[in-house]
């Protein structure tokens, strides 16, 4: 894992209309779980890049290359990331946010929807759940 982070697939692949990928950043500092939902979406046709920490995925959301989804996990080592799901939301409108956690509560289901998260998935997840996020 380079700086932390990894792409899964860095050729974008095409779907069967020869539309370029969609692009996903899994946020995570888990690496069975990063692997995990990297082979499921790309199972769906979507290129997958791994961040371990907030800091780190604010560096790769700066890239010209714009994200499609952005899986979230709420423990990470530098900081809450439900903490960052109205601030990305403010600064990349067009992602698809989807909360993905251990510790699932009421509260925090409110705090992401009310700060813009489209789905919030509690862990252990099953790979329907996942497809079922993807639009």
């Amino acid at each position: 894992m380079k700086d932390g982070f990894y792409n899964m697939n860095p050729y974008p692949q095409k779907n069967r209309q020869g539309i370029a990928a969609r692009k996903a950043l899994i946020v995570d500092d888990e690496s069975d779980i990063c692997f995990l939902l990297g082979n499921i979406l790309k199972q769906a046709n979507i290129q997958t890049v791994l961040a371990g920490s907030i800091t780190e995925a604010e560096k790769i959301l700066q890239s010209p290359n714009p994200f499609y989804y952005v899986f979230l996990d709420n423990y990470l080592p530098d900081g809450l990331g439900i903490n960052q799901v109205k601030k990305w939301k403010e600064l990349y409108p067009a992602i698809h946010l989807i909360m993905i956690t251990a510790h699932d509560s009421y509260e925090e289901r409110n705090k992401a929807k009310e700060d813009g998260a489209d789905h919030f998935i509690p862990k252990p997840f099953s790979k329907e759940t996942i497809l079922n996020t993807i639009v």
